[in-house]
Formats: C-alpha cells, sequence, structure tokens
C-alpha cells in the first residue's frame, strides 16, 4: 500500500497554454477586467465586515486571486475573499487577534495542501447538501445582521457584544437613532443595486450603486451641507496604496492548539465553497476541475495570503459566473482580474475613502439575500424530515453559536440520521415452512422449498452494520416459536458486514451452538465470506452448512432436521 500517493498537481494554466491562441487572449482580457471590476466593491466590502480595513480585503483578492488562477484546476475559477468568510474571521479577530486569524488562515492553507495531495477532493462533496443549504442560509443571515448599524447609520455607544441575539438586542435599544440620510441613501443603493442587471446584464450592479451613491453623497455633504453619512475615510482614514511587505507568522504549539478547529473550519468551508463553485462552473463550460490541484491551489492561495496580512481566500461562485458569462475562458481571465485590482490599489484608493459605508452595507445585504438561498431551504421543506431537521439544526447553530459548531453537530445529525435510513432498510425476514427461492428476483420460474420441523430461515435484505446487527440479534433471540433445531442464515442479499455485525453473529453462533442448534449459512457474497474468513467466524461453521445457494441450505438443513428427529425417536 502506498501510504504517500503521488501528488495529483496539475494547474489547469499550465494545461490551458498548449492550445492558447489570440483571440483566446481578447475574451480572457474582456473578462478579466470586468470581473476585476465586479470585485472591487466587494473585497472592500468583505474586508470592512470581516474586521480588517479596505486595504486588506483588496490585498487578498489581488493576491489570493492570481494564485488561485495561476496555480487552481479550474480554468474559470476567481478566487479572493468571499462572504461566507466574513462571520468565522471576525469571531477569531475578536478572541486572538490579527495574529490569530493569520495563523488560523496559515493552517487551514496546510490542511488543505495535505488534502489534495492525499487526493481527498472527491470527499469534499460528500459534505451533505441540508448542511451546505443550513450553514450557507446562517452566514448569510449573520452578514445581514452585521449591516444593520451602517445600513441604518444607528449611533451606538455601547459594546455590540458577538452574539447574534445579543446583538440584536443592542440594536433594538438604539433603533430611536436612525438616520434618515442615511438610510435613505441605503435604499437608493439596493434598489440600484436589484434594477441595474434588469436595465443592462453587463452592468455589475454593485459597482454601479457605489459609483452613482458616492458622486451623490459627496455633492450632498460638500455642496448641501448634509452631514451624518460616514465614508470609508471616516471611519479608517487615509489608507496606505503600498503592497506590504510579508512578514513572519508567530507559531507556537499552544497557538497551534487553541487555532485548529478555526483552521479546520476555514479548511473545510474553503474546499467546500471552491468545490462547489468548480462544480457549478464545470456544468456551464463542460469542463472538469481538477479537484486535488483546486485544493493545492487554494491552499498555497491561503498560506501566502496571512504572510501580507490578508485573510482567508475561496473560491467565488458569483466571481467566477461573472467570467464565465462574460467570455473568460482560461485562468488568464483571473490573473488579469488580480492585475486589474493590483492598478486600482495603487492609482485609485484615494476614491475609494469617499465610499458610503451605508452603500457598502447596501452591497452586503444583498450578497447575504443571494447567499441565503431561501427558494431552496423552502423547498427542502418537502424532503424527509431527517434533512430537514438536519438542514433547521446546522442553521441554527451557525446563527445562534458558531459555524465550527454548526457543522460538526450538522456532520454528526447527519450521520445519525443516514445511519437510521440504512438500518431501517436492512430488514430481517423469517420464513417457517415454505419460501420461494426465486422471491426477490426477475426468474420466471419459481422454486418452492418445503422447510422440515425444526428448521427456521433467517434472510438480512441489506448492510448486516451494528444497528441491523442489533435488530437481527433482538429478531433471532425473541422469536415466539419453540427452539429450532437449525437456523439458516440467508445473506444473498448483504453488500457488507462490519465489526459489529461479525461480532454479533459470532455471540449468535456461538449461544446457538450452547443450545444444540445448527447454523447453515447461504448465498454469503465474497467480500462478506472474506470478513467472515479474515475474523475466524468462518471456523465455527462445518463446511458442508456454508452453501452458495438456498436451494443447497434448505437440503442440508433438512437433512440435520431429520437425523436429529430420528435420534430422538
Amino acid at each position: 500500500m502506498n501510504i504517500f500517493p503521488k501528488p495529483d498537481f496539475i494547474p489547469a494554466a499550465i494545461s490551458s497554454l498548449s492550445h492558447y491562441n489570440l483571440d483566446t487572449f481578447k475574451r480572457d482580457l474582456i473578462a478579466g477586467i470586468v470581473v476585476g471590476i465586479v470585485a472591487l466593491p466587494l473585497a472592500v466590502a468583505f474586508g470592512i465586515a470581516s474586521g480588517v480595513s479596505p486595504t486588506i480585503g483588496m490585498i487578498t483578492a489581488i493576491i489570493g486571486g492570481f494564485i488561485v488562477s495561476a496555480l487552481g484546476g479550474n480554468t474559470v475559477q476567481i478566487g479572493g475573499p468571499t462572504g461566507a468568510f466574513i462571520i468565522i474571521v471576525y469571531n477569531i479577530i475578536q478572541m486572538y487577534g490579527l495574529t490569530g486569524l493569520a495563523l488560523a488562515t496559515f493552517m487551514a492553507g496546510c490542511i488543505l495542501v495535505l488534502l489534495g495531495l492525499f487526493k481527498l477532493g472527491t470527499v469534499i462533496k460528500f459534505i451533505p447538501y441540508p448542511i451546505v443549504v443550513g450553514f450557507t442560509a446562517g452566514i448569510a443571515l449573520t452578514i445581514f445582521s452585521t449591516q444593520i448599524p451602517d445600513f441604518l447609520g444607528l449611533k451606538i455607544t455601547e459594546n455590540v457584544p458577538g452574539d447574534f441575539i445579543g446583538k440584536w438586542g443592542v440594536y433594538l435599544r438604539n433603533f430611536a437613532s436612525t438616520s434618515l440620510p442615511t438610510t435613505a441613501i441605503s435604499i437608493l443603493s439596493l434598489l440600484i443595486i436589484i434594477f441595474t442587471p434588469k436595465i443592462s446584464k453587463k452592468l455589475p450592479g454593485a459597482l454601479t450603486a457605489i459609483v452613482i451613491v458616492t458622486v451623490l453623497v459627496y455633492i450632498l455633504k460638500e455642496y448641501l451641507g448634509v452631514t451624518g453619512i460616514q465614508t470609508i475615510g471616516d471611519r479608517f482614514g487615509d489608507m496606505a496604496t503600498d503592497i506590504p511587505h510579508p512578514h513572519s507568522i508567530g507559531i507556537d504549539m499552544n497557538s497551534i492548539r487553541l487555532l485548529l478547529p478555526s483552521a479546520f473550519t476555514i479548511a473545510m468551508l474553503g474546499a467546500i465553497e471552491s468545490l462547489l463553485s468548480a462544480t457549478v462552473a464545470d456544468g456551464v463550460t463542460g469542463a472538469r476541475t481538477n479537484n486535488n490541484t483546486e485544493l493545492i491551489g487554494q491552499g498555497i492561495a491561503n498560506i501566502v495570503v496571512p504572510l501580507f496580512g490578508g485573510i482567508p481566500v475561496t473560491g467565488a461562485i458569483a466571481r467566477t459566473m461573472t467570467n464565465i458569462t462574460n467570455g473568460g475562458k482560461t485562468p488568464v481571465a483571473g490573473i488579469i482580474h488580480a492585475i486589474v485590482l493590483l492598478l486600482i490599489f495603487l492609482f485609485a484608493m484615494p476614491l475609494i475613502n469617499l465610499v458610503p459605508m451605508c452603500c457598502l452595507a447596501a452591497v452586503l445585504v444583498m450578497v447575504s439575500y443571494n447567499m441565503s438561498g431561501w427558494r431552496t431551504v423552502v423547498g427542502m421543506t418537502d424532503n424527509p424530515k431527517g434533512d430537514v431537521w438536519v438542514l433547521l439544526a446546522t442553521f441554527l447553530l451557525t446563527v445562534i453559536f458558531d459555524l465550527t459548531i454548526a457543522i460538526e453537530i450538522g456532520m454528526l445529525l447527519a450521520v445519525v440520521v443516514f445511519l437510521r435510513r440504512v438500518t431501517e432498510n436492512t430488514t430481517v425476514r423469517e420464513y417457517g415452512h415454505k419460501l420461494d427461492a426465486a422471491e426477490g428476483t426477475d426468474m420466471a420460474t419459481h422454486e418452492v422449498l418445503t422447510l422440515n420441523h425444526g428448521v427456521s430461515v433467517y434472510e438480512i435484505d441489506g448492510p448486516f452494520f451494528f444497528g441491523a446487527a442489533t435488530k437481527f440479534d433482538e429478531i433471532v433471540r425473541l422469536a415466539p416459536h419453540s427452539k429450532p433445531i437449525v437456523r439458516i442464515i440467508r445473506m444473498r442479499k448483504v453488500p457488507f458486514i462490519d465489526s459489529t455485525g461479525l461480532h454479533n453473529l459470532q455471540l449468535l453462533i456461538e449461544a446457538s451452538h450452547r443450545e444444540h442448534i445448527k447454523i447453515v449459512l447461504s448465498g454469503v457474497q465474497e467480500n462478506v465470506r472474506a470478513s467472515l474468513d479474515k475474523s475466524h467466524i468462518i471456523d465455527l461453521i462445518p463446511a458442508e452448512n456454508i452453501c452458495d445457494h438456498i436451494s443447497k441450505a434448505v437440503v442440508v438443513a433438512n437433512r440435520i432436521a431429520e437425523q436429529h428427529t430420528a435420534i430422538r425417536q
């Protein structure tokens, strides 16, 4: 067995160059410029909402976006800061500061690289859909709640708690301080974001709103004397326009121990969001993402970005789809998008200072609405109740507590629901007089087998794992009829057996021997037979009592019953 598999790392940027041409470059150039413009307000808004400065949001989009496109496994994926990370990043900063965030992001990058190196890219897709829907909706509601003060212009003098319920308590107590001019500008921004795509799908709603509203607020403040509408410059002051120099990350075992759960959550969330984005992109483009390369690329981005003070990076579905719809064909478009952001950062940051905070709040309110997927949530209420409970639990835990707890408990509930379903689908049926050997098959000819007195047949239909094993054990031991002479255990429909099933089967065979009851096995599949061999359970049963078909098993069992009856007579 190869413990260290050969790395599956083939960046899409390299493979795309083999058939690259001028026409493709023109398409990538246009798409890259458009995506860079679209990404600008999101990078600034996500940076502020995460508890860092707009500069950090831009740095993350520039460096992270470049690395994801250059080293990722998808041809059109656009990387950068996303709304999904806002809450977890904000909480880490509150608890451990910016140094803690840098270490957690760095560790998350290492985890992602390891997932890719060990070819676990496909495993991430096994996260149950109700969990993904639940925590995404929970994140959306939490993002929405963080934007209320800026959206309404609340003048809050007390400390705002980090928890959802405490936060809304503060909002309600300070609701009377709502600024009407700020609220009016917020609503105007929201309307522009909503209706711009209806006028022209080529115009990015968020950027259009920022340009129009920024000009409007500047006129109101400079020429009409309207005050109280806070801008980015009012809150953060003049921002540096230089790319920060890389700095070291303080690593010690105590910090690693404290931040490992947060790093794991960042890694899992980043992997899920990136691969979901890649899957959506593949469905549109017809391409095929190398999941392992994508995880390695995302991991390297998250290792490098914190060295420059950045926040976590992942694939962004909205920006990726913008890239596709504007003609992006290869990772070159993503690289151009990063260059466009860099040029804006170097030469246009003073203009960013004029953007109203309430306008960015409107952008994030729209982001949270789009993230919520409320139609999907409503549609899933018709799904099995187990899925609905998993979705609701994950949603509420994300909102009330945090994403780490939500994913952990959501996964646990999903496993419990899955095991319950498998257990319910594994049935045990008892035959005591006659049975049809062809029952449950496509055979047209039916062979009715007669069972002698004292012969019982127990057929297991489904996986024989711990839940089903306990059910089988109870049915056999609590059977209402008198003690049989022979028990046939029919296993033709058992695809696998786990250690609990093996243990319970061994106990049943040993207990049957003590009661002088013979055991006959019928229709054991090869992989199940291999498990019985390895656990030496097969040694407890005579070779002639292990049959490949029920008709042979019934002959053996009837003969044993006849011999037993003859001896007693």
